[in-house]
């Protein structure tokens, strides 16, 4: 599954038999311009360098867990690193705390992260320089892994809405490895999109605080009468503007319904 979160909290689990990047050309269609947040996956940056109007920004807890693999041989290098990270999460913490947005978020950011995030490049141009670490070290592999994405790891810098890191996606990705075990033998590939798709509705109802069993009920009555032209309307975002005060209910929701 290749998950995408939009910037309205919308989610969509999309479906591939590949790790390929033609799965990004074909879901993207060479029409989106904006700031692509991922992980540190090679086809996401080949994306973005090949499409002019995208901005690619790389995720800083996957770079954090490079240097956690490193740590059982270089502890006291490692945390240096993971401190450097933190600082940057306090700082995020206090622009939440003070509700900032906008201009006054990104100049926050200049002032407090772009000098902890000057420092942490310096740390690790120093430690190509130690004598004692071999090219297949743990920790010359996570300084190599930042350095390459130098460029990508400071876009947040410069842009008050694009976020340190890709945890809101991690979190509602879940329930896919979850159930992965119980999906193991659902036979098809159209099964696998279908898993997709459902949990994409769900995933998405929970990010807007919508109960699933009252969307899925309301949308399954409805969508027989609903015009296709109008098929937005029955996504779980627009659902909740339109229909969610009165929501169709089954017999068997009122047969439920304690009395």
């Amino acid at each position: 599954f290749w998950p995408l979160y939009g910037d309205q909290d919308e989610v969509v689990f999309t479906f591939s038999s590949s790790r390929g990047r033609q799965h990004i050309e074909n879901i993207l269609k060479h029409q989106f311009n904006g700031t692509l947040i991922s992980d540190g996956y090679s086809a996401y940056a080949s994306y973005a360098a090949k499409n002019e109007g995208v901005i690619q920004a790389q995720c800083w807890v996957h770079s954090r867990r490079q240097f956690i693999e490193a740590e059982q041989e270089e502890p006291a290098a490692v945390r240096q690193a993971l401190d450097y990270i933190a600082l940057l999460y306090q700082v995020e913490d206090e622009i939440r705390t003070q509700k900032l947005s906008g201009e006054k978020k990104q100049l926050y950011r200049l002032e407090h992260s772009k000098p902890q995030v000057d420092a942490f490049y310096e740390w690790c141009e120093q430690q190509l320089l130690r004598n004692d670490l071999t090219p297949k070290s743990p920790l010359l592999r996570a300084v190599h892994y930042v350095l390459k994405r130098k460029t990508a790891l400071r876009v947040f810098l410069e842009d008050p809405d694009v976020p340190l890191d890709t945890n809101h996606l991690e979190r509602t990705l879940r329930p896919i490895p979850m159930g992965r075990k119980a999906w193991l033998f659902c036979w098809t590939e159209l099964g696998a999109e279908h898993v997709g798709i459902i949990q994409s509705l769900i995933s998405t109802c929970k990010l807007h605080d919508i109960d699933p069993y009252t969307y899925l009920t309301d949308v399954l009555l409805r969508v027989n009468e609903h015009p296709a032209s109008r098929v937005l309307e029955l996504t779980p975002r627009v659902w909740k503007e339109q229909f969610a005060d009165q929501p169709l209910r089954s017999d068997l929701s009122r047969e439920m319904k304690p009395q």
